[in-house]
């Protein structure tokens, strides 16, 4: 609910899964759509009546530009094993005047990059892929390197959530990826 209370306007969040967000944001009024790139997630979300696509945040997405929210929620900074490059793409979905990102960060201090794999229950292991794992510190210093201004800093339970806002001026709120 801490983070639910601080999103402003339309809100897109970035890892979906089932659609939890994407629910009480609607039910909170909010214009919210989900991404992921698991179809089971986003049809659970769609069963509920969220807005969500099958997608990575690294493809094309609807409204470029124009979100005043982004969520990246459990551990979600991971996408694509580079937060660099993950806060620069955010930086072109986000309104380049006061766009919002509200970030889950990791529970303790560290800044690390690796590959990691789903374990189906069953002792079968799916295909290695680029994962990483930011804390409050790390995080704020690759934001504030990316464009972004590292704001109020809280915790709930064990769980700790960074806000980050874009500023006009941002070099890399004009920053596009291509393909």
């Amino acid at each position: 609910m801490s983070v639910l209370r601080r999103c402003k306007g339309a809100v897109l969040d970035i890892g979906c899964g089932p659609g939890r967000l994407v629910s009480a944001l609607r039910a909170r009024g909010h214009l919210v759509l989900g991404i992921d790139i698991n179809h089971a997630a986003v049809a659970r979300t769609a069963d509920t009546g969220g807005a969500a696509l099958c997608r990575s945040v690294f493809e094309r997405l609807p409204g470029e530009g124009l979100w005043n929210t982004a969520l990246l929620m459990d551990g979600n900074i991971g996408i694509g094993g580079d937060p660099a490059a993950l806060l620069v793409r955010i930086g072109s979905l986000v309104s380049p005047r006061g766009g919002l990102l509200l970030v889950e960060a990791a529970a303790h201090d560290i800044h690390e990059r690796l590959h990691v794999q789903f374990d189906d229950g069953r002792g079968r292991l799916g295909v290695p892929f680029p994962w990483a794992r930011v804390g409050v510190a790390a995080l704020r210093r690759t934001a504030a390197a990316t464009g972004w201004q590292p704001g109020a800093h809280w915790s709930v339970g064990d769980r700790r959530f960074l806000e980050l806002k874009r500023s006009a001026g941002s070099r890399a709120a004009h920053t596009r990826r291509e393909g």
